[in-house]
């Protein structure tokens, strides 16, 4: 797995909208009080023409947004591509993208949520290590929570071991001024679905959205069983966070990623908070969970820091890592990188 350098003063970031761009006032905002303090921390940053804009839930057509995407990622001075914005249809420019070029010149992506369509494929065609976490605007905060500020001592080379946050954000909030941090209303605890004491799992990583990865499997751009294969002797961690599924699609989801194969050489399961959940058959997510994975026997964790409900890790795709688990708290700590 190929890590790329990490961010240095007077290096360049680029901003891009693979999938939606910015609209509302408030993000407008958000965007430019996030550029402005990275670029108060001696790094450039450069945007794309689509991230100040919002289409239907597009930033542009799909072969525009690849062409954007393509023209900062072989910019030879831009070290990291940070994606702007969620949304829904990031996948209707993978056809448009050149994974080869993508590969030829290896440098960071990160974002998270409909963005898992290019933090994933990108990890697992390219073997490129990416970024899963928040995208571009959560850095407009005054202040930076300890996540946000995780992610870019990560980006920056820093080997910051990360351990649970006490307190989380249940909904979504927009703020009045840009500057806001997160709404901090509910206890972080998470949880051991398989065995309630304490657990450890050693592996690599690998992971995104679920509403989006079930989109990916069985296409071209599904390369799971290869990138299984080369790293099956570190042990594989899959993590996992959801937006809209409720029980039944999660379970079915679950089991059509294992009838792909996606699970050999699984050591772990790690699952964020759910953004929307709901149950037709009065069936918990945890029960949906371990329906579907029990058989493998491996430590499953459900509630961890990753996804829509933040603060979130900084979770690095094809990165080697120990995750430890125990009381509700948990930790993560990277191995060679």
């Amino acid at each position: 797995m190929l890590i790329p350098d990490y961010i240095k003063y007077g290096d360049t970031i680029a901003v891009t909208a693979p999938s939606d761009g910015n609209k509302s006032d408030i993000d407008i905002a958000r965007l430019s009080f996030a550029k402005s303090k990275i670029e108060d921390l001696g790094v450039n940053v450069i945007e794309t023409d689509n991230v100040r804009r919002s289409i239907k839930g597009r930033s542009a057509s799909a072969r525009e947004r690849a062409e954007q995407f393509m023209q900062v990622w072989k910019n030879k001075d831009v070290k990291a591509v940070i994606s702007a914005k969620g949304g829904d249809f990031l996948m209707e420019i993978l056809p448009y993208i050149d994974f080869d070029i993508i590969k030829s010149n290896p440098k960071w992506f990160q974002g998270y949520s409909d963005n898992t369509g290019l933090a994933f494929t990108i990890a697992v065609i390219c073997d490129i290590a990416t970024v899963y976490t928040s995208n571009f605007n959560d850095f407009a905060m005054e202040k930076w929570h300890p996540a946000v500020q995780n992610n870019w001592d990560i980006l920056c080379g820093k080997n910051v071991v990360q351990n649970s946050f006490l307190k989380y954000q249940n909904g979504f909030f927009t703020g009045e001024t840009g500057k806001e941090g997160y709404v901090l209303n509910e206890d972080v605890r998470w949880v051991n679905a398989v065995c309630e004491d304490g657990v450890c799992i050693k592996g690599r990583l690998i992971g995104g959205c679920l509403d989006v990865l079930l989109n990916l499997v069985g296409t071209g751009y599904d390369k799971v069983g290869e990138f299984n294969k080369k790293y099956s002797q570190d042990g594989i961690i899959w993590f996992f966070e959801s937006f809209s599924l409720g029980s039944e699609e999660l379970e079915r989801g679950l089991w059509q990623l294992k009838e792909a194969g996606w699970f050999e050489g699984v050591c772990g399961f790690v699952f964020g908070r759910p953004a929307f959940f709901s149950t037709s058959t009065d069936t918990t997510y945890k029960e949906a969970v371990i329906n579907a994975l029990g058989e493998y026997n491996v430590p499953v964790i459900l509630d961890a820091d990753i996804g829509h409900k933040p603060p979130q890790f900084t979770l690095i795709n094809g990165a080697e890592c120990i995750i430890n688990s125990m009381n509700g708290r948990g930790k993560l700590e990277y191995v060679n990188i």
